[in-house]
């Protein structure tokens, strides 16, 4: 692990290539360095110190990496902020982590609105604004750095990426954890040992493309842990389906991070297309954050390769594992426990489950204390147990354990439906959608039914927005009803131009949802 690091790397091969920007411009190892140490020095002449906070919203770009290794190397947390968030939202963060600077970009003008809005309402100090391109009132992150030095910043040390993760309920909360001393590149190289799960190794020409946003907790851990391993990235500003197969042609792509929508979205190309690029080098495109229909993975498996992986685990801690093989044995599962963790189901009387019992799913992991809701320790307690002399957490989901201790996962529970006192999950039902030809996307969920407590409503987005509605959905209700139990079929089914999910994919089931249960209560 000594010679780990993307800092090493850099200094060992300053010439190497680091990252393909979004518009396939590179920058080698030595130059995003040399930037990240000027940025490193900027930021400490603003007065920030070990343990202080900078706070990010960036597109996927060259410039966000800057900022990492930059904020990583001299003990600040850096905070990744979604940029589709309103201007009151991104203020909230930005005095939640009470971040000290504030790196932005107005490429997008909903972006540019959002930031401009955020510094103005809550005064944030002008001199503390920076900016990649061109915002009003910003410093531009060239002349914010200019005269410099690029030489090493003196008492290095590791820092951290804080995320917020959105709860079911309430405002946003930033998991924080403790700072760990020690060397940038010691430290990060031994986080990134996560890579080793999934049987990636140090250097061996691995290319990981960034297909997905990077203010995602997964994505930027992936992307760097890969840099902290020698890898090269090659970063896309956002998904898309043939872009993406022709960049893993182009740049021999090994490795990914990616989630199930776009591997639907890849499987649904003409064959004409798919049959244009090579996608042989893959030999790692890790899938997580969402369940994958059983039809999709085979696909992806049968097109692919073995070089299709998932695991499960949460912002919080982890988790499982498994690869292509030991998920064909066992299709459906999300593996077993990693090395390290350990995962518990717990039944709602708070005793562990049986083998093939469904319960809420605890996860382990070693540094479970290390880490706390910033400021809210009452929500950090709520969703831990204490089991075995050990801390287990919980993100919500419904799950069971089989007798060789694989995990399936059924659901979330908040997404569960109670009809008639059964459980239902719209996974499950999501799923047998998804097999349908003509569907793009689909989200099921419970809405409030006098008689049964819920019922079940499916949304659906289709391929061809030139198709009959009435027609279709008498086609999709057959097609349901062939594959699904009488009890799971949905009352009802809209078809709507497009479901609201972000650019990685995370539907916001709770848009679609929620205005069935104004007036009503869920009980889960």
């Amino acid at each position: 692990m000594s010679e780990l690091g993307f800092y090493r790397f850099a200094k060992k091969d300053p010439s190497e290539v680091a990252i393909i920007g979004p518009n396939e411009e590179a920058i080698s190892r030595g130059d995003l360095l040399k930037k990240a140490n000027q940025l490193s020095h900027a930021l400490r002449k603003l007065g920030l110190n070990k343990g202080d906070t900078v706070a990010i919203v960036l597109p996927n770009s060259i410039e966000y990496y800057i900022a990492y290794m930059a904020c990583l190397q001299v003990g600040f947390y850096m905070v990744p902020i979604n940029w589709h968030l309103a201007g009151p939202e991104i203020a909230y963060i930005l005095e939640d982590s009470e971040a000290k600077a504030f790196i932005a970009s107005g490429s997008h003008p909903d972006m540019r609105d959002a930031c401009l809005k955020a510094v103005s309402s809550i005064n944030f100090d002008s001199k503390r604004c920076i900016t990649i391109d061109d915002l009003e009132g910003f410093i531009h992150l060239d002349e914010f750095i200019e005269g410099e030095s690029d030489a090493d910043p003196e008492e290095r040390t590791a820092g951290q990426v804080m995320n917020y993760t959105s709860g079911t309920t309430g405002k946003p909360k930033g998991v924080k954890r403790s700072l760990v001393e020690g060397d940038p590149d010691d430290v990060l190289s031994m986080f990134a040992m996560i890579l080793s799960f999934f049987e990636i190794q140090p250097e061996e020409e691995n290319v990981h493309i960034v297909g997905s946003p990077l203010y995602h907790t997964a994505v930027i851990v992936h992307s760097t842990a890969a840099l902290h391993y020698g890898h090269s990235l090659v970063v896309m500003e956002k998904f898309d389906a043939e872009k993406m197969l022709y960049l893993i042609d182009k740049y021999k792509v090994t490795t990914s991070h990616m989630v199930p929508t776009q591997f639907h979205r890849l499987l649904q190309l003409p064959e004409e297309v798919k049959d244009k690029y090579d996608c042989s080098s893959t030999r790692a495109m890790i899938h997580a954050a969402a369940p994958c229909p059983v039809h999709t993975k085979q696909e992806m498996i049968a097109w692919w390769g073995n070089s299709i992986w998932e695991y499960y685990a949460a912002t919080e801690g982890g988790g499982t594992v498994v690869g292509a093989n030991d998920w064909s044995n066992f299709p459906g599962t999300v593996g077993k426990a990693w090395p390290g963790a350990d995962i518990k189901i717990i039944l709602d009387n708070q005793e562990e489950a049986s083998v093939n019992e469904q319960g809420t799913v605890y996860m382990r992991l070693g540094d479970a204390t290390k880490f706390e809701y910033k400021g809210d320790k009452a929500k950090t307690q709520k969703e831990r147990l204490e089991l075995d002399g050990s801390v287990y957490f919980t993100v919500g989901d419904i799950g069971y354990l089989n007798e060789e201790g694989y995990l399936f996962l059924c659901d979330r529970k908040i997404d569960m439906i109670i009809s008639g006192g059964a459980n239902i999950y719209p996974a499950e039902i999501e799923s047998v959608f998804l097999m349908h030809p003509k569907v793009s996307d689909v989200a099921v969920f419970g809405i409030p039914n006098e008689e049964w407590g819920e019922e079940v409503k499916a949304v659906i987005e289709l391929n061809d927005d030139s198709l009959n509605s009435k027609t279709i959905t008498k086609e999709l209700m057959e097609f349901a009803s062939e594959n699904l139990a009488k009890m799971k079929l949905p009352r009802s089914l809209d078809i709507i131009e497009k479901l609201p999910r972000d650019e990685n994919g995370k539907l916001f089931k709770r848009k679609l949802r929620d205005p069935y249960w104004e007036g009503h209560s869920k009980q889960v």
